[in-house]
């Protein structure tokens, strides 16, 4: 685990290693990548009898910095060090919930691409009225061919079935109409070729398809992704703060809230992105989770539990075994 990293690290995070460790009833170890002494000093009480350890790194790369740069100048970031205990085998999964160009650059340069893999791919978990939608790429690439949309699926399908338990996951590629002639060219050819891919490919959906649970994975362009992720985050925030604000203006509102207050736990806790923890980077060779960077407790052990699951059930393994029929087959065409 990045111990570093985050908009409240290493306060959230070293509490969120915490509460993982403490339920994992030694299913796993965690070792927190960070200053050593900073660590031990404010948290080794609190570590004390836990499967934790602390591997040091003395350089954090900031959220804001430009991610070539700082991985170039500290090159003991925390997350570059995180990384390379991968790379030896030392760690099976990272955990960051650090400056996410960073951690993609830094699995990109120490792990490199799973081999059949053009480009990575962030898979996010949105909340549905079904149970919640894998959508990937959110943000790795602004710009994609047909063939990546095609290894995004492929990806995405796979992850839905392994590590998330979805049983033959329904897979749509979003685009602006139902017909497979509506979209982009790549979108169109993209469409084309994901029906002769052997997914459960339901065809195009749309926007408002996300959330209603249509497909359990939906695929885009990073662009695209991206600015879906932040409007759900914004939308999120805008209805809390109008239910808030209504209730303050009316008594009657107020007396309908407290008998209404389940249902409203109910919904809050399903558009919780801590919820689904952390967003599993998809086509490097390792098991990466990104985190939002302002991340409670509460999804940093979520975030562990993904990152178990995507080590422990072979994700790559099956990932790279499914490209490569796919390209002999293309292959023999």
């Amino acid at each position: 685990m990045d111990a570093m990293g985050g908009d409240y690290a290493p306060d959230r995070i070293v509490a969120g290693a915490v509460e993982a460790a403490a339920a994992a009833a030694g299913a796993y170890e965690i070792v927190l990548v960070g200053d050593r002494t900073r660590l031990t000093e404010h948290y080794g009480t609190l570590l004390y009898g836990l499967p934790i350890e602390i591997a040091h790194a003395g350089e954090v790369v900031a959220m804001d910095e430009a991610p070539a740069v700082a991985l170039r100048r500290k090159r003991e970031s925390s997350i570059s060090v995180a990384m390379e205990l991968h790379r030896t085998g030392d760690v099976q999964a990272v955990v960051t919930a650090g400056n996410t160009g960073a951690a993609m650059a830094a699995a990109l340069l120490t792990l490199g691409r799973l081999a059949g893999v053009s480009r990575p791919a962030i898979g996010t978990l949105f909340p549905s009225t079904r149970g919640a939608t894998l959508v990937l790429d959110v943000g790795a690439n602004s710009e994609c061919t047909a063939g990546n949309l095609v290894e995004f699926a492929v990806m995405g399908s796979l992850c839905a079935e392994r590590v998330f338990e979805k049983s033959e996951p329904a897979v749509g590629l979003l685009s602006i109409g139902e017909e497979s002639s509506k979209g982009s060219e790549g979108v169109v050819e993209a469409h084309a070729r994901l029906r002769a891919a052997g997914l459960n490919f339901i065809g195009n959906v749309q926007g408002q398809d996300i959330l209603t649970g249509e497909a359990d994975v939906i695929v885009c362009d990073g662009f695209t992704g991206n600015v879906i992720l932040k409007f759900t985050e914004g939308i999120t925030t805008f209805l809390t703060a109008g239910l808030r604000n209504g209730l303050r203006r009316s008594p009657v509102a107020n007396i309908g809230a407290l008998l209404m207050s389940p249902v409203f736990a109910a919904v809050k806790k399903k558009l919780d992105y801590e919820e689904y923890g952390g967003a599993p980077l998809l086509g490097i060779n390792g098991a990466v989770i990104i985190c939002h960077g302002g991340s409670t407790a509460r999804a940093i052990h979520r975030a562990v539990q993904v990152a178990c699951r995507m080590a422990g059930q072979g994700l790559n393994e099956h990932i790279k075994a499914r490209l490569d029929e796919m390209h002999a087959a293309d292959l023999q065409q």
